[in-house]
């Protein structure tokens, strides 16, 4: 699989498959392909896979899409603006991305959903309380959100994230939804209720403009009527 990703801030990732080469995506991701591109759509994985996508926010089912007899492309395009990244997932080097991050992979990488332990929090911590782990071996596509900033976290160091800024971490990371000590300052700082503080080691992938950030500041502005 050969591919050209252009057209940032708004890109799309541009596959060339070989026949019988093999890409799955999430339904509703791909843009445009030749004719030759098969589509099947599958459980990716059974009834509990199923189930854990419906958790973090994702599609049911997954797409599968094989070049027929011949070369095919096919073009995945990003649904916000930012960039999309390429992660090489192998054995001992898997990430862990925020939900309706995974744009597409090629068939070996395996998709599943990541909980973030403490489940109390996690139910009322947003974005960062479910999120998908990508595994297996292969080059997958990450959607990012706005500008993206990396940093590496050595053992025991951690950063504090408001919820929705972390796009992707390595799974050597742990994440921990936190509440915002003091009511005054969950109530009135304006920053939200909770927080995600993600310990190393390993590399963290922050995005500026997360969708639930853009929407939220929207919402004040949109007339009463159309709510």
């Amino acid at each position: 699989m050969r591919y050209n990703i252009i057209g940032e801030p708004l890109p799309v990732v541009i596959c060339e498959l070989d026949s019988n080469e093999t890409m799955i995506t999430e339904s509703g991701a791909m843009s445009w392909m030749t004719p030759n591109m098969k589509m099947e759509t599958t459980s990716g994985g059974g009834l509990g896979k199923m189930f854990g996508r419906m958790l973090s926010g994702e599609s049911l089912f997954l797409n599968r899409y094989t070049a027929m007899g011949g070369k095919g492309q096919i073009a995945f395009a990003s649904s916000f603006p930012g960039s999309i990244r390429v992660v090489s997932i192998e054995p001992g080097h898997e990430i862990v991305t925020q939900k309706s991050a995974f744009l597409a992979s090629e068939a070996t990488v395996e998709l599943s959903t990541f909980f973030q332990k403490k489940l109390g929090a996690g139910l009322f911590g947003g974005e960062g309380f479910i999120m998908q782990k990508l595994s297996g071996r292969g080059i997958a596509f990450v959607e990012i959100d706005g500008y993206a900033v990396e940093y590496t976290l050595g053992a025991g160091q951690s950063m504090v994230v408001d919820t929705g800024y972390l796009a992707m971490m390595d799974a050597t990371c742990s994440i921990e939804i936190v509440t915002v000590p003091g009511v005054k300052n969950a109530l009135f700082g304006g920053e939200g209720i909770f927080n995600t503080i993600v310990r190393g080691p390993g590399k963290i992938v922050l995005q500026t403009m997360p969708a639930s950030a853009v929407a939220g500041s929207i919402i004040p502005y949109i007339p009463a009527s159309s709510k």
